[in-house]
């Protein structure tokens, strides 16, 4: 039995084929000039045309003037005196054929080929000046040039007036055209190859930037994320070259994130695991219940404080990975909201504790653009602090107000205040530097919790701070964001114009 056959998916990306740069701009050059190449022919052809029917035209000219110049008056009547070796030599042509007549207003045929037509429009002389005009006709099925001049006398009748014309086919014009368009157009025929090849390397040479910055990459150590020089570039290449200098400092701050969550998880991770260890070899020799019952305590609020720290560090990794809006999306969130959940959440270990832990609502809007995860655990890490170095029967109270900043623009702040040990301004700054404690907590901690409220707070584009209280022992957490602006709307409402009575 025959398996059923699977036809392969299809790649990402495979609907569309790969281009060459090269081959691209080739083609964006080449297609215009294959474009224009014919319309060049048609233009070459219609000036052709006209150059090679020039001096053709002065010899029809000439002619028109020399039987002019044989018209006479005998008596009154026009006579024409063209003798015959006169009319053989204008007819002397071996290509084209000649035609020519002397006609009188009323149609009356003096001399010349009686079958050349005259054209209607002509019945009346348009100029009365003399001058030798020209059109264009046909004859015996044959496409002719004519040139025709009114022999027009002043002291004589308009009716007396005479019409000389003489015309020629158009085969020597047409040779001559064909042999101007052949010497414009043949040596094309070299030029266009040539310009191809001309073009080619002109291209391949250009591109020898893109071809040595590939060479400059590929020779880059594997873990070289130092940024590539600018200098030698050219012009177009820069904000590539930028971009990617961009993505290389991405890269190399996630990296250091990285290393730096290795080395300290490492670091914080051996003590409770020591820890954890040695009690465990201690139960094992322990024979006494309630010695073992302690070593099982022990080891109880070992992997406790390891799950915490542990915790902890996976939540500085994110933040610290999270600095672009992409992998931490911001929305817009209702701050006030959020701690008033929070704090309801830490209302059972405060009275544990003997702690009044309390929250005043804010007055007036307090949204911010956050992220309701990264939020939930700063606050966390800010209430835990404040409950862990406050005393039996102290008080913390969270808080969030609306005020201006310093240069004028509105902020949102939450606030933690405790009543606890305090700290001195020195410390204000060294308690949000990893595993850095205070001497005389006397507490519990891995260090975590502060740095990790700084990371969040960089991520909101806030300020994180912690300070004595003014307002007595203890001290006041800070967090202050950016107030949420509303967009503005693009149109104006609709007005709405009262109707006039008694309209329909």
């Amino acid at each position: 039995m025959k398996s059923p056959r699977t036809k392969p998916e299809p790649s990402e990306g495979s609907g569309d084929s790969q281009r060459s740069l090269f081959g691209e701009i080739l083609d964006w050059m080449l297609a215009p000039l294959l474009f224009v190449w014919p319309i060049s022919i048609a233009v070459t052809h219609y000036f052709a045309n006209i150059v090679a029917g020039y001096p053709y035209d002065q010899a029809l000219r000439e002619n028109v003037t020399a039987i002019a110049r044989q018209v006479r008056y005998a008596e009154g009547r026009p006579v024409v005196g063209l003798s015959g070796s006169a009319k053989a030599l204008l007819r002397a042509d071996e290509i084209d054929s000649v035609y020519f007549h002397v006609m009188t207003r009323d149609g009356r045929r003096l001399a010349g080929d009686k079958e050349l037509p005259v054209a209607p429009e002509l019945a009346r002389p348009a100029n009365d000046n003399g001058d030798i005009a020209f059109r264009d006709g046909e004859f015996n099925g044959q496409d002719l040039r004519i040139a025709y001049q009114f022999l027009a006398d002043p002291d004589r009748p308009e009716e007396r007036w005479l019409l000389v014309e003489v015309g020629e086919t158009l085969e020597k014009r047409s040779q001559l055209a064909n042999k101007i368009i052949a010497s414009v157009i043949l040596p094309q025929f070299i030029i266009i190859p040539l310009a191809v090849i001309l073009v080619w390397f002109g291209l391949s040479q250009g591109l020898k930037p893109l071809t040595k910055l590939r060479g400059r990459i590929e020779a880059r150590r594997p873990g070289d994320l130092s940024p590539i020089s600018t200098r030698k570039v050219p012009e177009e290449l820069q904000p590539l070259i930028e971009a990617f200098n961009g993505m290389l400092e991405r890269m190399e701050r996630n990296m250091e994130a990285q290393t730096r969550f290795i080395a300290d998880a490492a670091h914080q991770m051996r003590t409770p695991l020591t820890g954890l260890k040695t009690q465990a070899q201690l139960a094992m020799r322990e024979n006494d219940p309630e010695r073992l019952l302690y070593a099982l305590r022990q080891m109880a609020g070992a992997v406790d404080r390891a799950s915490h720290l542990v915790n902890q560090l996976l939540t500085l990794a994110r933040a610290e990975a999270g600095s672009g809006a992409a992998s931490q999306p911001l929305a817009p969130m209702n701050l006030d909201r959020l701690l008033r959940e929070i704090v309801e959440d830490w209302v059972m270990q405060a009275l544990e504790n003997y702690i009044d832990i309390g929250y005043e609502p804010a007055d007036g809007t307090t949204d911010i653009e956050g992220n309701s995860f990264l939020l939930r655990e700063a606050i966390n890490n800010l209430i835990d602090n404040a409950l862990r170095y406050t005393p039996t029967g102290g008080q913390v109270t969270c808080r969030v107000v609306r005020r201006r900043s310093e240069g004028g623009e509105p902020e949102v702040v939450l606030e933690v205040e405790d009543s606890g040990i305090g700290i001195t301004e020195e410390q204000s700054e060294l308690v949000f530097e990893r595993f850095y404690r205070v001497d005389d907590a006397g507490t519990e901690g891995s260090g975590l919790g502060l740095p990790i409220v700084r990371e969040i707070a960089e991520l909101h584009h806030a300020v994180a701070s912690l300070r004595p209280n003014p307002k007595g022992p203890g001290s006041i957490a800070r967090m202050a964001f950016p107030a949420y602006q509303e967009p503005r709307a693009e149109m104006a409402e609709d007005v709405v114009l009262p109707v006039p009575p008694g309209s329909a």
